[in-house]
């Protein structure tokens, strides 16, 4: 008698690989645009942020206004894409695009309102440093506190072409501001962490505490049993003036 064949097991995915998987499976497109075109929008902003889960160091975000006549092949969610190509599709969204901008909002801040609001307040202040200011706006998720028009699309990253350059600007920004942090904190890997939860950070944060730009309302860090440390130079400027000087040299001039 012939034994029965055991069911195959179903393959079990992180909540993470799982939202990766379902982002590889959608089309970036021009859809959203053109549909606000059609509507008499003439300069529509694509808005994202990038660093919400990261336990350290600001959340940076980026607004851009894509030329409609001229295509940049290869857009999509940053996340998906690897650092050196983040880099070449930077540098051509900044030499072809309409405008656009980068803001952030430091620790400090986000563990004074959370992370969503400082969120909301970094793509606000991106939208607000457009030159020329745009009619209208394609957000990834979220709505903004402005009165202009605007559309909240989950996973914009991955469907509108303007939200992805968005997050493309504003990743490549993130994390070339951590990496001039590295140095400084050299503990906690964050030239190859970008600040977020990797064994090695968790364990440097368990063995040496937080350093001053850790974001203290977030669980690992201020769960651990060592105080912060703080630097000198910290006392001698604040933490938000070191970060509007790193952001005004990413600005277009």
């Amino acid at each position: 008698m012939l034994a029965k064949a055991k069911p195959a097991r179903a393959e079990t995915l992180s909540p993470s690989a799982a939202k990766l998987r379902l982002l590889k499976r959608l089309r970036c497109t021009m859809k959203f645009e053109k549909m606000a075109w059609q509507s008499g929008a003439r300069l529509i902003a694509g808005v994202d942020e990038v660093g919400r889960g990261s336990l350290f160091g600001p959340v940076v975000a980026a607004a851009v206004i894509l030329d409609p006549d001229y295509r940049i092949r290869g857009l999509r969610d940053s996340k998906l894409l690897l650092a050196e190509r983040r880099e070449v599709l930077a540098e051509r969204i900044r030499q072809h695009c309409v405008a656009w901008a980068i803001a952030a909002v430091d620790a400090a801040r986000i563990d004074q309102i959370n992370i969503y609001q400082a969120s909301r307040v970094a793509m606000r202040d991106a939208v607000v440093r457009l030159d020329p200011g745009p009619d209208h706006l394609l957000i990834d998720a979220l709505r903004l506190d402005c009165e202009l028009p605007q559309r909240a699309i989950i996973h914009g990253d991955a469907l509108s072409a303007s939200i992805a350059a968005a997050s493309i600007l504003a990743k490549v920004e993130r994390d070339r501001m951590v990496r001039e942090w590295d140095p400084v904190f050299p503990l906690y890997g964050l030239a190859s962490n970008k600040g977020y939860s990797t064994p090695h950070h968790l364990a440097a944060l368990r063995q040496h505490g937080p350093s001053p730009l850790h974001r203290q309302s977030f669980a690992p860090v201020w769960n651990n049993p060592v105080p912060q440390e703080v630097l000198a130079f910290m006392l001698e400027q604040k933490p938000e003036e070191l970060l509007e000087e790193m952001i005004t040299t990413a600005q277009p001039a």
